[in-house]
């Protein structure tokens, strides 16, 4: 097996607890900075389209204090490309295989020794980025849901600290009600 795939050759990162912290406005400036950058260092590859999703996208409601970004880009093939522009400034790239997601992929920036911005690139057409796009816009707009899944969040942090795969698995039945139901 991949050396690189191995738990204990994983970066402290790469297993950080799951820690909520109450919300804090400037999460959206930090996403249009961060925006911004990748903008000007992927300028070339044609990758324009980007949106804040995630948590810290919603005014109000309890996080990670990592910022979620969604980008658009043509081509799988480019990552040799991107990973030249976005590894000299504190990205990391979490293949597929490692990540588990072949919807994706996965760039994670590292700050201080922690993460501080998830980068989820995807190819045009991606069901999973209108879906990311439309949970955020409803929740935006549902102070009600908002309250709800602060709740449902701090509780499963509790219950899943020290594993990140099952905290976000949890959340899933939450997260379709809102898209499939609209509750």
């Amino acid at each position: 097996m991949i050396d690189h795939l191995q738990p204990e050759n994983w970066p402290a990162w790469a297993t950080e607890s799951v820690e909520i912290v109450e919300a804090n406005p400037m999460w959206s400036l930090q996403a249009q900075e961060e925006i911004r950058q990748l903008r000007e260092l992927l300028q070339q590859l044609n990758i324009h389209r980007f949106e804040h999703i995630g948590s810290t996208s919603i005014p109000g409601l309890p996080a990670k204090p990592i910022i979620d970004l969604m980008g658009e880009v043509q081509s799988w093939e480019d990552m040799d490309m991107i990973a030249d522009q976005l590894n000299p400034v504190g990205w990391n790239y979490v293949p597929p295989e490692l990540d588990g997601r072949e919807y994706r992929r996965f760039w994670v920036r590292v700050k201080d020794g922690k993460r501080a911005v998830h980068l989820h690139l995807m190819r045009p057409g991606q069901e999973r980025w209108d879906r990311q796009i439309q949970f955020r816009d409803v929740l935006r707009q549902r102070p009600d849901l908002v309250e709800v899944y602060a709740a449902l969040k701090a509780k499963l942090a509790d219950e899943n600290k020290d594993d990140r795969e099952a905290y976000t698995a949890a959340k899933t039945e939450f997260i379709l009600q809102v898209l499939d139901e609209g509750i």
